[in-house]
C-alpha cells in the first residue's frame, strides 16, 4: 500500500488481459448500527400495572447491552469502518480515469535463456506502439511511461499496456544469474506509477552488487508488476480477491523463470504491503519452491502463522518504525460472505517469521539507498543470513 489519498486508477475498458484479475468490490447488504453490534431496545409489553417490572427489565437489558458492547471486538469494528469508508470513496476513484487504448501483448516464443533477447526486443516494440496509441488518445502521462519502457536499454520479460498495465522488467543478466530477487508490489502500482516501483528494483540491484562485488554477474532482480493491484483507498485492498487471482499468475511466472535460469537458481520473493498477501497465497497454492520470502510492511497474509504457508522457504518479516501499517487492525472477519482483513501480524511472535531490523522508516522506505532494510534484504538475497540484523 502506498500512502496516497485517492487512487486514480480506471478500468481497462473493452480489453481483457488473459490470466489477470479484473476489478472486484466487496458488495453486501447496507450496514446498520445494529449490524455493528449495538444492541436494540427490548421491553416487556405487559399490563400497565407492571411499571416496576419494565424498569427492572430495562436496567437488565441495558446492562446486557453494555456487556455486549464491551465484548464487541474493536478490530472487527475498525475493519467495518474501513470497509464503509472505501465503499464511499471507490465510485469516485474508479471513475477518475477513462480507459487508454493499447495493443495486445506481443506473441513470444517459450522463454529460455536463448530466447531472452527476442522477448526483450518484442516487448520493447510493443511498448513503443502503446506509447504512440496513448499519445494519439491524448494521454501524455501514459505515453511517456510507455515510451520510457521502449528504450533500448530496457529488458522487459512482459509488457501489456492495456488498462492499468502489466510489466515485468529484469535488472542484471538473468541467463547467468545464480540468485534472483523477485519484487512483488502492493497497492496503487500501475504503468502510471511504475517509476517508483522500478526505483526499488534498481536500488536493490545496486546494493546487491555493492554488497558483494563478485555478485555483479551472478545476481538479477525482477520487478514483477504482473497483477491488477488494488487502490489504497478501495474495498479491494481490504479483501484477498486480487491476491487470489494474482497468486496463480505469480506461480506461473516462477515456473517460467526457472525455465530460463535452471532449477539450481536461488530465488527470493520480496513482497511489499498488499504484495505480501499475493506471495502468501502463491505459497499456499503450492507454487515453485523459493529460498526466501520476505514480507515488508504487511497488513497480514491471511495465514495464521508462517507454518500455514506450507513452504520450505525461510519466512522473513520487517516493519519500519514509522510505517502506518502498524496501525491497521491485524484481524480477519467474514462480512456478508466476504473475508475482510488479513489476520495475524507477520512481525508478531505468534506468526513465527524471522523478524529483521527495518530502521525507523515509513511504508515506502524499505528500499531507500543506504537504509537498514535494504542492506538486510540484500543479505537475504545473497544468502548471508547470519549477517542479517534482527529486530
Amino acid at each position: 500500500m502506498e500512502p496516497t489519498a485517492v487512487s486514480g486508477r480506471g478500468t481497462s475498458g473493452g480489453h481483457s488481459v488473459p490470466g489477470t484479475p479484473g476489478t472486484h468490490s466487496a458488495a453486501g447488504a447496507p450496514v446498520t448500527h445494529g449490524a455493528l453490534g449495538a444492541p436494540g431496545m427490548h421491553g416487556a409489553s405487559e399490563a400497565s400495572g407492571a411499571r416496576s417490572g419494565l424498569r427492572t427489565a430495562g436496567v437488565s437489558s441495558a446492562r446486557r447491552g453494555g456487556a455486549r458492547r464491551r465484548r464487541a471486538p474493536r478490530r472487527v469494528r475498525a475493519l467495518l469502518a474501513l470497509l464503509i469508508t472505501a465503499c464511499v470513496v471507490l465510485p469516485l476513484s474508479a471513475a477518475a480515469r477513462p480507459s487508454i487504448p493499447a495493443p495486445a501483448p506481443a506473441v513470444l516464443p517459450p522463454l529460455t535463456a536463448a530466447t531472452l533477447d527476442t522477448a526483450y526486443a518484442a516487448n520493447r516494440a510493443n511498448a513503443a506502439r502503446a506509447a504512440r496509441m496513448a499519445a494519439a488518445h491524448g494521454d501524455r502521462h501514459r505515453a511517456d511511461a510507455d515510451r520510457a519502457l521502449a528504450a533500448a536499454s530496457r529488458r522487459l520479460l512482459a509488457f501489456d499496456g492495456r488498462g492499468s498495465g502489466r510489466v515485468v522488467e529484469v535488472f542484471g543478466d538473468l541467463a547467468r544469474a545464480e540468485r534472483v530477487a523477485v519484487l512483488v508490489p502492493g497497492s496503487d502500482t500501475s504503468l502510471d506509477t511504475y517509476g517508483r516501483f522500478r526505483a526499488t528494483a534498481t536500488a536493490l540491484h545496486h546494493r546487491l552488487t555493492a554488497e558483494d562485488g563478485r555478485a555483479a554477474g551472478r545476481v538479477a532482480v525482477v520487478a514483477w508488476l504482473g497483477y491488477d493491484t488494488p487502490g489504497t483507498v478501495s474495498t479491494a485492498v481490504l479483501t484477498p480477491g486480487r491476491a487470489d487471482q494474482a497468486a496463480p499468475v505469480l506461480n506461473e511466472f516462477l515456473r517460467g523463470l526457472y525455465a530460463v535460469t535452471g532449477r539450481d537458481t536461488r530465488v527470493s520473493l520480496l513482497c511489499h504491503s498488499y504484495g505480501t498477501v499475493v506471495c502468501a497465497r502463491a505459497a499456499v497454492r503450492g507454487g515453485p519452491p523459493v529460498a526466501d520470502i520476505a514480507l515488508l510492511g504487511s497488513p497480514g497474509t491471511g495465514a495464521a502463522d508462517a507454518a500455514a504457508l506450507h513452504t520450505p522457504a525461510r519466512i522473513w518479516a520487517a516493519r519500519g518504525g514509522d510505517d502506518w501499517v502498524a496501525r491497521v487492525p491485524h484481524a480477519e472477519a467474514d462480512l456478508f460472505g466476504t473475508t475482510v482483513g488479513f489476520g495475524t501480524d507477520p512481525v508478531s511472535p505468534a506468526f513465527g517469521a524471522r523478524v529483521f531490523a527495518a530502521g525507523d522508516g515509513g511504508h515506502s522506505d524499505y528500499f531507500d539507498p543506504g537504509s537498514v532494510p535494504l542492506a538486510n534484504l540484500a543479505r537475504i538475497v545473497l544468502g548471508q543470513t547470519s549477517e542479517v540484523t534482527r529486530a
